[in-house]
């Protein structure tokens, strides 16, 4: 017999069915695969980047050729979704974690997924710095490395954060989709406990959770933008 709308929402709102030891312990898996993935995303798309933005500005024919193939294998993991990404990658995972399960087994599908993302907006970012800024620089005899560390992440350092936010904020939702094949937390606890249970309450809590985590991440993200940007 199915349920009236009513006694969906009586249920929704009961939390009879949650147990909040797991709950927690959801949200402990959510939050470490999310900041893990975060920090690694943040280094190795800044990495690419950076290639993109310097060899795309290169005139040498070299820097083209790198261009290119940098920017085709971002544009190729940008395009897999993510579920599909994770089928992928199984083989790699295990290997590299000796694990395609849990939160362990969710971690390189996770950064691999994202860090293309994250490289995009930083070489957005980048192009954004006024060349002036630039070609003044490189005019006082500024090495490559200097360029990189005191120029164009310091210019762009606002854009940065904005953009790892973004990709954390994603992040988040790529963390519920693992978590539906069984790489735990809340999306896990949404799915295979809320949906497939019937348990509505239960996708309630994970649901609210999830959105708590995200709009915390927001609200960082903006504060910590607000305070280095000097414009």
């Amino acid at each position: 017999m199915d349920k009236s709308f009513t006694q969906i929402l009586q249920e929704m709102f009961s939390f009879n069915n949650v147990v909040w030891s797991d709950v927690w312990i959801a949200v402990y898996e959510t939050l470490f695969m999310t900041i893990v993935s975060t920090f690694f995303t943040f280094f190795l798309g800044l990495i690419i980047g950076t290639i993109l933005f310097l060899t795309s500005r290169s005139k040498s024919p070299g820097a083209r050729i790198i261009y290119r193939i940098t920017a085709f294998l971002v544009n190729l993991f940008r395009a897999i979704p993510f579920i599909i990404l994770i089928i992928l990658l199984i083989p790699f995972t295990n290997i590299l974690m000796n694990t395609i399960s849990g939160v362990k087994g969710a971690l390189p599908a996770l950064i691999i997924g994202a860090a293309p993302f994250y490289a995009r907006l930083v070489e957005i970012g980048m192009k954004e710095i006024d060349k002036g800024v630039i070609e003044a620089a490189e005019a006082m005899g500024a090495t490559r490395w200097t360029l990189i560390t005191k120029v164009l992440l310091r210019e762009s350092m606002p854009a940065l954060v904005s953009g790892i936010t973004v990709t954390a904020i994603a992040l988040v939702g790529s963390t519920a989709i693992a978590g539906v094949i069984g790489a735990g937390g809340l999306g896990n606890l949404a799915y295979l406990v809320g949906f497939t249970r019937s348990q509505n309450d239960v996708i309630l809590v994970s649901t609210v959770l999830i959105l708590i985590i995200v709009f915390a991440i927001q609200f960082i993200g903006d504060t910590i933008t607000r305070r280095i940007d000097k414009r």
